[in-house]
């Protein structure tokens, strides 16, 4: 078996049946697996899923949960049960728009034994229209990276995503902490052995939609499961990357001061200001000018100005 397609979904009526015809289309040269991984769901979509295995008994597996457990272990029992020398990551409610998509990912991976992990890229669709349509990763993506640069953020869409299976063994338990954030724990450790491939063309579909598991979040609310994750992170991998971690953790938070600075929203600049400094805020990819020029501007800056109105209405 060359490759696992682990599905994992929870209702999702609306979107399964084109997930899983997404990945019945594939045109390979090689053998594959269909394993769904369905935790439960009450709005139809087990029977939908029950019914695609019953059309397609001798390509499909199923793992499917006896009551709702609504955490990782729906994707770690799929990657523990995988036959494949490769596993490809599927969201129920995403989906390819690619039917080589499977096959240039192997051929890839077949090529560069020193990668761990490749991806693609994919669109990004808003199902109530409220944005355009955009591309996940970004124009400058390079071919090749590291351990370092997927510790910096996540930038592999879950739909994009095929690593090389048993590189780190089982699932460790602590996975299961991270719910819903359930792929970048995966890029860490598959990324402790080997490089991240990219294969620079758009052969998926991400949905954003109110009933996804991360989208209902509002901004500052990812902002502070992002910290929680590098903090719980840290501890689970006994602070290994302890360093690394306290610079992606200002690197990150000095990104978002400056973007709520350019919207407007001093408030939330300072806060995020703050946690930037308490990590490692002098580092490799923050020089002390930039450091303290976002420190200015967020601090100095309004108090000159509030001086300087003052002067002028007195």
């Amino acid at each position: 078996m060359k490759v696992s397609v682990l599905v994992i979904t929870y209702n999702h009526i609306s979107f399964i049946a084109k997930a899983l015809d997404s990945v019945l289309m594939q045109d390979v040269n090689f053998d594959y697996e269909l394993l769904i991984s369905e935790d439960c769901s009450t709005d139809g979509t087990r029977e939908v899923v029950l019914a695609y295995y019953n059309r397609f008994p001798d390509k499909i597996r199923l793992l499917l949960s006896k009551k709702n457990i609504r955490s990782n272990q729906v994707v770690a029992r799929g990657i523990n049960a995988a036959k494949g020398q490769y596993i490809a990551l599927l969201d129920g409610d995403d989906y390819w728009i690619s039917p080589h998509k499977l096959q240039k990912q192997v051929d890839f991976l077949d090529r560069h034994s020193e990668c761990a992990i490749c991806f693609h890229n994919a669109k990004v669709v808003h199902e109530d229209s409220s944005q355009a349509v955009w591309n996940w990763t970004p124009e400058n993506q390079k071919e090749f990276s590291t351990l370092e640069d997927i510790w910096m953020g996540n930038f592999i869409a879950t739909c994009s995503t095929m690593f090389r299976q048993g590189l780190f063994g089982r699932v460790p338990t602590w996975y299961d902490d991270f719910f819903p954030i359930t792929d970048w724990p995966l890029h860490l450790l598959n990324a402790e052995h080997g490089l991240i491939g990219y294969i620079d063309e758009v052969m998926g579909v991400y949905r954003y939609h109110s009933g996804g598991l991360y989208s209902p979040f509002t901004q500052v609310q990812k902002l502070y499961k992002t910290l929680d994750f590098y903090q719980a992170i840290n501890s689970a991998l006994d602070f290994r990357y302890d360093e690394i971690i306290k610079t992606a953790i200002s690197k990150y938070f000095l990104e978002w001061a400056d973007e709520f600075f350019a919207s407007g929203n001093m408030e939330q600049a300072r806060v995020c200001f703050k946690v930037c400094a308490t990590a490692k805020p002098i580092n490799k990819y923050i020089s002390i000018r930039r450091f303290l020029r976002t420190w200015f501007k967020l601090y100095l800056l309004p108090r000159v100005r509030s001086t300087n109105l003052a002067q002028e209405n007195y």
